[in-house]
């Protein structure tokens, strides 16, 4: 174990204790990394701000329940993500599943040139519909596989596969329109 997991261990064991002062330390350690899954769900900013404001608070109830399976930052992200997606559900919002995935021809486009940069990627899902958003999201930053972001969202693996491939499919379509603007 590295000595940076036994300084969170003890942060762990004192926040559960009660001190505010290594919550305070935690969550100095975590925040901004949890703001970033939070916004990229959210793709609002207050609404991020308020996600990760609300999955702390539910990580620090649930804090006896870590039991070192997994790291804690694991272990945190999966309360955000889950924050997250119980705020979008709240919402009502009309996410888009097609579980017919065979109803359409997916073509994989490669693209021509390398015109991808970070900035570029955010901004171009940002446009894509909260369902798209999410999924891609899960599966390209946060690194779930399909089966998880079925189980997560409450929707069919192949569901989850056409709702990627069309939001990267939209992202190049947004990436190549922006490219071509800039000409």
């Amino acid at each position: 174990m590295t000595q940076s997991a036994f300084i969170h261990q003890d942060l762990i064991a004192e926040s559960i204790k009660g001190s505010n002062k290594a919550r305070y330390q935690l969550y100095q350690l975590y925040s901004k990394a949890m703001f970033n899954v939070c916004f990229r769900m959210m793709n609002n900013r207050e609404d991020a701000e308020d996600m990760l404001q609300e999955a702390f608070v539910l990580a620090f109830q649930k804090l006896e329940t870590f039991r070192n399976e997994s790291g804690f930052g694991t272990w945190l992200k999966t309360i955000t993500v889950h924050t997250c997606i119980n705020a979008l559900n709240k919402r009502k919002l009309d996410l888009k599943y097609f579980d017919e995935m065979n109803r359409f021809e997916i073509a994989e486009e490669e693209p021509e040139e390398a015109l991808y940069t970070t900035e570029n990627i955010r901004e171009a899902m940002s446009q894509l519909p909260e369902g798209g958003r999410i999924v891609f999201s899960l599966y390209l930053l946060e690194g779930y596989d399909h089966g998880e972001i079925a189980q997560i969202l409450n929707i069919t693996e192949s569901t989850s596969k056409t709702q990627y491939m069309r939001a990267k499919r939209k992202v190049y379509e947004i990436m190549k329109q922006t490219k071509s603007r800039a000409i």
